[in-house]
């Protein structure tokens, strides 16, 4: 039985390894916003970024292992429930959106370990193969989805609208104002970020159910284009894409002060 401080440790590490992957993916989609440098980037491309630098092995690993501690802390929020969230239609609602998080994450950790590998054997990897999810099979889940990120979504921008988000911290107990106003406003700014993209992506997925064309799956990067090919293109991707940054730095003093309810 792991101690309660052990959990509380892997839950903040796995919180950080989760900011850095926004930060990377939000300063690059930022910069190539206002022809800085940079690119529309999404999570697969933050490895690629890290796997460019000096040490590159060493960091993917590091960033690995924070985000399986991540995966780590969701997987038992959605099954042990150490906070008490409950098991009625609001809390199994949660914790099935906990589960869905771990194997996002863990996805995305996996793919760091294939690349260290990769790069040790000298392979370049290889892409999945087209989608499985075709005929009225896929349009329903593709439907499901859709509904699903569009109800993230509207539940991110929930959060900024009750500052609920900030029940997850000591917050009263945080007596430097500019930590609490930095906790409050990074919050406010990543959350509204974070659920246009959920709006965007659930859309997609809709889109495709409704037209039957579910073998390209979209993801961040798609998104961001789409901002991109709008009316203020340029405006509307630096914004959104510098709100990722700020939901990094959110993660990164959720790290340090997040509090738990166990």
């Amino acid at each position: 039985m792991i101690s309660k401080s052990n959990l509380c440790t892997i839950a903040k590490a796995g919180m950080a390894s989760k900011g850095v992957v926004y930060f990377i993916t939000g300063a690059l989609t930022c910069l190539a916003a206002f022809n800085l440098g940079g690119k529309k980037a999404g999570k697969s491309d933050a490895l690629s970024f890290i796997d460019n630098q000096a040490f590159g092995n060493v960091l993917l690993l590091i960033l690995a292992v924070g985000l399986f501690c991540y995966v780590f802390w969701r997987g038992i929020q959605a099954i042990q429930d150490p906070e008490n969230i409950g098991s009625d239609k609001k809390g199994k609602v949660k914790r099935a959106a906990f589960f869905v998080s771990a194997v996002i994450y863990g996805a995305l950790a996996v793919s760091a370990v294939m690349r260290v590998v990769s790069n040790s054997s000298g392979g370049s990897g290889s892409k999945p193969g087209s989608s499985l999810l075709t005929g009225d099979v896929g349009v329903v889940l593709f439907f499901i989805i859709g509904l699903s990120i569009i109800g993230a979504a509207v539940n991110q921008f929930h959060k900024v609208y009750t500052k609920k988000f900030l029940e997850k911290f000591n917050y009263k107990s945080i007596t430097d104002s500019s930590k609490r106003k930095v906790i409050k406003n990074t919050g406010m700014a990543g959350l509204s970020s974070r659920g246009i993209l959920f709006l965007i992506l659930g859309y997609f997925f809709i889109r495709a159910a409704i037209e039957s064309n579910t073998n390209n799956i979209k993801n961040t990067k798609d998104a961001f284009s789409f901002l991109e090919n709008s009316s203020y293109g340029s405006i509307l991707l630096g914004v959104v894409a510098a709100g990722l940054v700020c939901y990094s730095i959110y993660m990164f003093m959720m790290s340090r002060y997040r509090k738990f309810d166990f």
